[in-house]
């Protein structure tokens, strides 16, 4: 009932105020339908402590891991590690591993990378190679971060492609998928009993469309060949193992392709545990509202049951006149902003995860850690702020009555509460600070923790009093703060 009244405001928008149409991101109907306590006279935000939701979703995940190098010298590295295993990020997705120095570079996580030559038998654990693969996910283990691991090769854009392309054989590609899950789950080829869960099938072999016969970037081949391949890999997977997760397609987000492709593995009775699938954008809510038409797909094809994964996403205006804009934003206060209202917009969707793109250190996507020196950025906290929403897990009603303001609540089981509160807005004319009033209710009154992200703090803490419930925080345009009452 949930899902059809999330899908039927996101399509119309006729169940909320107006200022709750502009923010539906930040609302969830409480299942007991128990109405909102009426603000209080110049309130921004209510927070109904005793209206439990649902869960905190992991919205924090990532593609990637930290950033530290195999062989440690003495005043010569850099490396995140400490905070990247503060961050507590859910899930690491291994997509494009294989550019990163950092990672193993061309011998980390591409099934090439793995199994080089596929002349060779998959049954014999000497075709593949499995070392800097082993070493690369065991940080991410270490770290405290889940395994997501994607199944297919990183994207590319050199003259000549190698590994784009479809495998000679799709049933011989299947089963050296299967020998890769043995490896790090069974313990097979001199491996490990991981348990790593989630097997994604290729990446983006929607994003070629217009080029995949001349100069592919992720998929060499037609659309029905990627079908074709998913269809068979995701049937013998699960075939030999019943109980992990498969799933895909990893879309780029055209969603006419996303139909054909659902069209086909529902005629051909191809399992699917979850629908990944990517978007970039400035917007949180068109976002959100996307993430219901692809649950609303999924399910129109007879699979509802399977989670949905927003598994590549950030901050972009643009791919040529923007994108340099894009990229400098993304580590600064604007996109911390936009990373928390992402978060906290989906997080009262369908969707189940996010996987942020990117941790890896060398690329400009990585709006976590300086490039230069790995330390934390300004957006790292937003992160890290889901994080500590997280560890509290119950998901409380709370409701902003401003269009550029975004709150999403947690209680613990011992009825503390953190409320994590976002000013966002794309426009840069916007440029005043304002006075953000939250109502944390009267049983959440005297002193209370907050640590605050805009352009002269990186979550700093600041003092702040609930006087009969309510705080009152200034917050400059693109910030965010997270309120705990201890």
């Amino acid at each position: 009932m949930k899902r059809l009244f999330l899908s039927i405001l996101f399509a119309t928008g006729l169940l909320l105020s107006q200022a709750q149409v502009k923010n539906a991101g930040n609302f969830t109907p409480a299942s007991g339908d128990k109405p909102m306590r009426a603000a209080a006279e110049g309130v921004h935000v209510v927070v109904e402590g005793d209206v439990v939701v649902g869960k905190i979703k992991p919205m924090n995940g990532v593609n990637n891991g930290p950033a530290a190098p195999a062989v440690w010298e003495a005043g010569m590295h850099r490396d995140n590690v400490a905070a990247y295993s503060a961050a507590k990020f859910p899930f690491a997705r291994t997509h494009d591993s294989g550019f990163s120095e950092k990672y193993g570079s061309e011998h980390t996580v591409d099934i090439t990378a793995i199994f080089p030559d596929f002349s060779k038998n998959p049954n014999d654990p000497k075709s593949y190679d499995f070392a800097i693969t082993d070493w690369y996910l065991n940080r991410i283990r270490e770290s405290g971060t889940d395994i997501y691991f994607r199944l297919g090769q990183k994207i590319q854009h050199h003259v000549r492609k190698y590994g784009v392309y479809p495998p000679e054989d799709f049933k011989k590609w299947a089963v050296i998928c299967e020998h890769i899950i043995r490896h790090y789950n069974e313990g097979w080829a001199d491996g490990f009993e991981w348990n790593i869960r989630y097997w994604e099938i290729w990446n983006e072999p929607d994003l070629d469309l217009h080029n995949w016969e001349t100069s592919p970037w992720c998929w060499g081949g037609s659309p029905e060949d990627y079908y074709r391949l998913y269809t068979i890999t995701a049937k013998h997977l699960k075939n030999h193992f019943p109980n992990i997760k498969i799933g895909g397609p990893a879309s780029s987000g055209k969603e006419d392709w996303c139909e054909n492709f659902l069209k086909y593995i529902q005629r051909e009775k191809a399992p699917m545990d979850f629908f990944s699938w990517h978007i970039y954008s400035v917007d949180p809510l068109e976002i959100a509202a996307k993430a219901e038409r692809m649950y609303a797909l999924v399910e129109r094809y007879g699979y509802g049951d399977a989670e949905t994964h927003l598994n590549e996403w950030n901050y972009i205006k643009g791919w040529h006149g923007e994108y340099e804009h894009s990229m400098q934003t993304m580590i600064n206060c604007k996109g911390a902003a936009f990373v928390a209202a992402a978060m906290q917009s989906c997080q009262n969707t369908t969707l189940y995860a996010m996987m942020y793109y990117d941790a890896r250190p060398e690329t400009e996507f990585n709006g976590l850690f300086d490039m230069r020196d790995f330390r934390p950025t300004k957006t790292y906290y937003s992160m890290y702020a889901w994080r500590r929403l997280t560890d509290y897990g119950t998901q409380v009603r709370a409701q902003s009555l401003e269009k550029d303001i975004f709150v999403t609540a947690a209680k613990s089981d011992e009825g503390r509460l953190r409320v994590l509160v976002t000013r966002y807005n794309d426009d840069n004319n916007v440029v005043t600070a304002k006075f953000v009033k939250v109502d944390l209710g009267k049983d959440y009154s005297g002193e209370v923790i907050a640590h605050l992200v805009d352009a002269a703090r990186t979550y700093t803490e600041i003092p702040l009093m609930a006087n009969n419930g309510i705080v009152e925080v200034k917050m400059e345009p693109n910030s965010l703060v997270m309120i705990e009452h201890p």
